[in-house]
């Protein structure tokens, strides 16, 4: 990869990254829930879940879903699917007791949960095959285009999910009554769920 294909897929990347949607919502949940300092994990762990992704679509997984369409629409489908119920899930959860949730609070999505969420994102799966598609040169050496593929796209996302991890734990002191958690829970349940149809459109 030259440091203009470099640069070009860094932009691309950090515009994908940022950009709303279920990994976004769901930093910004944890953020809130649990704090930047346990909300890292979570963003380790869509990063490292993105990046993964990357390296295997650039290594040839990528090809084989832009000739097999079918196989990408019922991806899409089936994770659509899944993060219309998380969405449920969120919007309808019950507030947490205070004095409860002082004593033990609630453990935020950690680093596996948060890398395997970017194996059913729609939206992942769009960005990881738009990328491979425009972005990967012809002729060179396939492992280490994808080791470059991969750590673009976790340089760019490290930051923009630090962004939406901040933005999460601003709000943390807003929540402190029941309320308030229950509105918070079923906006965030909204957002996710029009992320996913902003991307099924």
């Amino acid at each position: 990869m030259t440091a203009g294909h470099a640069l070009a897929f860094f932009v691309f990347s950090l515009v994908a990254a940022i950009t709303p949607g279920p990994s976004n919502v769901l930093l910004a949940a944890v953020g809130a829930q649990g704090g930047l300092r346990r909300g890292l994990a979570c963003l380790f762990g869509v990063s490292a879940g993105m990046g993964s992704m990357m390296f295997l679509a650039a290594a040839g997984l990528g090809s084989i879903l832009l000739t097999q369409p079918q196989l990408l629409f019922a991806g899409r489908i089936c994770g659509s699917a899944f993060l219309l119920w998380l969405a449920w899930r969120i919007a309808t959860a019950a507030p947490a007791d205070e004095k409860a949730a002082k004593a033990s609070p609630p453990r935020p999505v950690g680093f596996l949960g948060a890398a395997a969420l970017q194996w059913v994102n729609p939206k992942a799966w769009l960005v990881s095959t738009s990328a491979v598609a425009t972005y990967l040169p012809a002729g060179e050496n396939t492992l280490l285009q994808s080791v470059g593929f991969a750590s673009v796209f976790v340089l760019a996302a490290l930051p923009s999910g630090l962004v939406w991890l901040l933005l999460g734990s601003a709000t943390q002191h807003l929540l402190h009554n029941r309320r308030r958690q229950r509105v918070f829970g079923i906006l965030m349940g909204l957002a996710l769920a029009g992320s996913v149809a902003m991307i099924l459109r």
